[in-house]
């Protein structure tokens, strides 16, 4: 059965039985800190990535009492997306929740300079990699009456963000696909919300030359980036009973980062 909450009942009602969670992009990062926060919420975890991410994020969360496996496929392979689906029901249960949360930065650079293969990479991964990795769970999740999609978009879906135009388009096409599906699922009990995470402190990010570090910083009205805990309780908090009657939302985890900073008044 599914752990229960404080207050006595399932985190996860909609599901019969155990219910297991399915993150994409869980090798690390954002990805690994999302299926040990669902995991302490009581849910059992399919942790998915490209390599041997997923079994080491896998073994973590086991480490951490709760079941897991790690399952490593490519989120562009439409059909290794169903097989994976299908192995997370077959030895776990019933798949509650996905988060589609892999992706990719492949390059940095002004947009005349993006070739076509580059621009297909991104797109690929992000937005055709994200709907690969929710669509194998509609099915089941209408037959038993509701489930939790969530995908991982960015700040620059709404704001933009300099050289990395195939990244942002991504991104934005995220923002649209969620709603469509949200307006698609509600009448099911399947809410679909987008996360959209500001500069995390990530080991890419942390590797990133310090002046540049710091300019970023320095864009954020909190003068923090955040950490992958923090976004990842937003993904968990989607997950949750809590969020049962918010669907096709757009949640910013950025310390104000998308706040216009301009002033028409003294500095000080």
């Amino acid at each position: 059965m599914t752990r229960p909450t404080p207050s006595g009942r399932s985190s996860h009602r909609y599901a019969e039985g155990n219910a297991t969670a399915l993150v994409t992009g869980a090798g690390g990062g954002i990805g690994r800190a999302t299926c040990l926060e669902l995991a302490a919420q009581g849910w059992s975890i399919a942790a998915c990535d490209l390599g041997a991410g997923a079994l080491q994020t896998a073994e973590a969360v086991r480490k951490a009492g709760a079941e897991a496996i790690g399952l490593t496929w490519d989120v562009r392979d439409e059909v290794a997306a169903r097989r994976a689906h299908a192995e997370a029901e077959k030895e776990l249960g019933p798949v509650g929740a996905v988060v589609a949360n892999a992706g990719v930065v492949d390059r940095m650079e002004r947009a005349e300079r993006i070739s076509a293969e580059e621009w297909r990479t991104e797109i690929d991964i992000n937005l055709t990699g994200a709907f690969f990795s929710l669509q194998p769970a509609i099915e089941s999740m209408r037959e038993r009456g509701g489930g939790r999609l969530v995908a991982i978009s960015s700040v620059a879906a709404t704001g933009g963000l300099s050289g990395q135009t195939p990244y942002a388009a991504s991104k934005a096409g995220i923002l649209g696909m969620v709603r469509t599906l949200a307006l698609e699922l509600a009448s099911a009990g399947i809410t679909v919300n987008a996360v959209l995470p500001g500069v995390v402190a990530t080991e890419n990010v942390e590797a990133m030359p310090a002046e540049v570090r710091e300019r970023a910083r320095s864009r954020v009205p909190m003068r923090r980036f955040a950490s992958v805990e923090e976004v990842a309780g937003v993904v968990a908090f989607l997950c949750s009973d809590a969020a049962a009657y918010l669907t096709g939302t757009w949640l910013p985890v950025d310390g104000g980062f998308g706040l216009s900073n301009l002033t028409l008044g003294r500095e000080d």
